[in-house]
């Protein structure tokens, strides 16, 4: 370790929670720091990534607890509910929303409880759960638990199982919630269920699973059909332009925060009309668990792409061996994009025949409208314009750091969010000080950590 580093970390040290120390810390992430050497990455590789085959390499300071741990949704809120006697008690009311899904692009969905997608529910394995359900759409709709084996009168189908619940009125759904796993809700109507209308449905096992997880987060995939200046997704379409996890595309997706050597779960969910087949860069994973519930461990076997299709859950597992910022996306090609058709309002960006100097002038308004400092793109070649087939990706990338900031981006090097688009986020693997430094950023008021910043 380097003398100005070690100083670093003394200072750190020395300051506590201080924003110097915070600082510091979290310079050791940028490039330059000492993030693992390739030989460290290959002697730290697992002949399997299962997990259970041998000790877990989870910190020594982090302790399992007795109960299974949490899903953290990003850039979606929890559903909180009371008690009432034994019975979880939970307010789930369907409306209209506005909702940003890119820091250019304000889409009007349909919701739950002010997000779309809606609040994610959590329960455990035995719980009796109640769900007052109040519906402030302007036509009828229902709610079915996707997945949940309960009585056919809190199924949700429309006339089936129930008389469809009017605008402004109740309905209540009651059941005992006797499986574990991932499931989700959502309006059992397809033009609902295409602009918005979904949410997760997390029962965890009465007993924690094995190995156990140290991070457990959850995404739902969705995609929109929006046409150049609409706001309203034409759930009649199959031409889809805007592809999100928890309802943002990228850059303004939040990464995925993980301890360099604990264990991640990821559940991934897609309610649409297309199968993603999602993608990790830098580690292998094993599938665990499907909308039915746990997979027997002998089912699983390594893999880094996994193929999540209409309706289902899929949950994947792996230990976060190496440190960095890993790529997590759709690997369908036009899903690692955004519509490249309404970004200046009426005039759309015609790719096939692009020049430098009409990409710069069309990027640049982009820029002053929404306002963030665009950066010139990845340089071309002198000819480029002679060739056949140019441009494809060039001129595509949108550098907007400063409007997607957050704390789970610092420390990122710069313009890092010039070829984030579409169905795409990331895991970010840390080492222990950067780690939690960044979570200790996290509980910093947003003004503090923003003159830090801009401080630097």
């Amino acid at each position: 370790m380097s003398g100005t580093r070690r100083r670093f970390f003394q200072d750190a040290a020395a300051f506590g929670a201080g924003l110097l120390g915070l600082s510091e810390t979290l310079r050791a992430s940028t490039p330059g720091g000492e993030f693992q050497t390739p030989g460290k990455n290959e002697s730290g590789r697992h002949h399997s990534p299962y997990g259970s085959h041998g000790p877990h390499k989870a910190l020594a300071s982090v302790v399992a607890p007795d109960h299974p741990l949490e899903m953290v949704t990003p850039d979606l809120a929890d559903l909180p509910y009371e008690m009432d006697g034994g019975v979880k008690v939970f307010h789930l009311v369907a409306e209209p929303v506005k909702k940003k899904i890119a820091p250019f692009k304000t889409i009007n969905a349909w919701g739950y409880n002010g997000g779309c997608p809606g609040p994610t529910i959590q329960v455990q394995q035995g719980d009796r759960v109640r769900v007052i359900f109040e519906n402030r759409l302007p036509e009828s709709t229902t709610m079915h638990w996707h997945g949940l084996e309960i009585p056919i009168e809190q199924d949700g189908v429309p006339y089936i199982s129930q008389k469809p619940v009017a605008p402004g009125e109740k309905y209540v759904y009651e059941f005992t919630v006797h499986q574990e796993g991932t499931f989700f809700y959502h309006a059992h109507s397809a033009m609902q269920e295409m602009i918005g209308q979904i949410g997760f449905f997390v029962a965890h096992p009465e007993m924690d699973y094995k190995p156990h997880a140290d991070h457990d987060y959850g995404l739902i995939l969705q995609e929109w059909a929006v046409l150049p200046s609409n706001t309203v997704p034409n759930t009649a379409s199959m031409e889809f332009n805007w592809l999100t996890f928890n309802g943002v595309s990228a850059p303004m997706t939040t990464p995925l925060l993980a301890r360099l050597g604990s264990r991640v779960r990821l559940r991934i969910v897609n309610l649409g009309m297309d199968h993603h087949p999602i993608h990790l860069h830098g580690h292998q994973f094993v599938l665990t668990g499907t909308e039915g519930g746990r997979a027997p461990e002998s089912t699983w076997y390594p893999m880094n792409t996994v193929l999540v299709g209409v309706a289902q859950a899929r949950v994947v597992e792996f230990e976060a061996k190496y440190a960095g910022a890993w790529m997590i996306h759709c690997h369908l090609p036009h899903h690692m994009m955004n519509s490249m058709m309404d970004l200046l309002s009426d005039r759309q960006i015609q790719t096939a025949d692009q020049t430098e100097t009409k990409a710069m002038n069309q990027m640049m308004s982009l820029a002053k409208s929404v306002p963030f400092e665009h950066v010139h793109p990845s340089p071309v070649a002198a000819n480029a314009e002679s060739v056949p087939g140019f441009p494809q990706d060039a001129f595509m990338e949108m550098g907007m750091d400063e409007v997607v900031e957050k704390p789970e981006t610092y420390g990122l090097p710069k313009n890092w969010s010039a070829g984030m688009m579409g169905m795409m986020t990331m895991v970010r693997v840390l080492p222990d000080k950067e780690y939690d430094a960044i979570m200790l950023r996290k509980k910093m008021p947003s003004s503090a950590a923003q003159e830090e910043h801009h401080h630097e």
